[in-house]
């Protein structure tokens, strides 16, 4: 192993001391263990099917997860990880790599809507492999709580490692809390809908969209828009059984809050 690949091991390491591998083929399964204790001193558990790698990470608490996209052995990636970032488990927010034989492209749309952040085709490499351990564990991607999905941001220029170029006519006058201020008053009118339908969900997805208007209240000092979000988040704090929220008192706090989106392209300006 190369010294340049040392250094990136030993950089990536801390993120890599608890991997969690599904795979209905105990050979492949073990394959991928040994392949990863080779690289760093981590600990390994294997699960031949979704149900038993639920069971598992009560306990384990992975930080890395690896799953066949097969749909076979009562191995499901997909819905496996969709019902992941839907759980109350400590390790909802894990990164999760796909593995794939043939990555279709309805396969990989699919992955990534359901919350996946990376694929790796077999058969792979160790390059390969550590391609993608680099990616979800030196460029982490923003975290998207919403009710239709829940996962990392899906668009990887985000991260801040694009270096493309900028495409929308918005992006020259766009600023990082100005897009979070848009996506967060989408994401509550979104969970002020789901109230009746995933009411489990739509409180998660006010609360982490509440945290960040707090966020960006502080960071650009707008103190209006602190003490609306502050409102909202002691409102929620309140109600211990999300099944209890008041479609009424919701619908005052996001009126309250989108007032503070900007306008979009091609919408109209608010007036200060």
């Amino acid at each position: 192993m190369f010294n340049d690949d040392r250094k990136l091991i030993d950089r990536m390491a801390p993120a890599l001391q608890r991997v969690l591998i599904i795979d209905p083929s105990p050979a492949g399964g073990r394959m991928l263990a040994d392949l990863m204790r080779s690289l760093t001193h981590c600990q390994v558990w294997l699960a031949p099917s979704a149900g038993k790698a639920m069971e598992l990470i009560k306990g384990a608490d992975p930080q890395i997860i690896f799953i066949e996209h097969a749909e076979r052995g009562g191995v499901d990636g997909i819905e496996f990880t969709r019902r992941l970032r839907r759980s109350e488990a400590s390790c909802r927010q894990a990164p999760v790599i796909m593995i794939l034989t043939q990555p279709t492209a309805a396969a990989v749309l699919g992955a990534r809507d359901a919350g996946v952040h990376e694929f790796l085709r077999k058969p792979f490499t160790t390059g390969d492999l550590l391609k993608r351990l680099g990616a979800v564990t030196l460029r982490p991607r923003d975290w998207v709580e919403a009710v239709t999905y829940v996962g990392p941001d899906r668009r990887r220029f985000n991260s801040g490692d694009y270096k493309g170029a900028l495409k929308r006519r918005s992006d020259s006058r766009g600023t990082p809390e100005r897009s979070r201020i848009i996506q967060a008053v989408k994401i509550l009118k979104s969970a002020a809908g789901a109230l009746q339908t995933d009411p489990a969900q739509a409180m998660r997805a006010m609360k982490a969209q509440g945290a960040d208007l707090q966020s960006v209240a502080v960071k650009t000092g707008d103190m209006k828009l602190a003490g609306a979000a502050a409102d909202f988040h002691r409102y929620l704090a309140t109600v211990v059984d999300a099944r209890r929220l008041d479609p009424t008192e919701i619908a005052f706090h996001v009126a309250a809050l989108s007032a503070f989106a900007p306008a979009e392209e091609g919408g109209r300006k608010r007036v200060a």
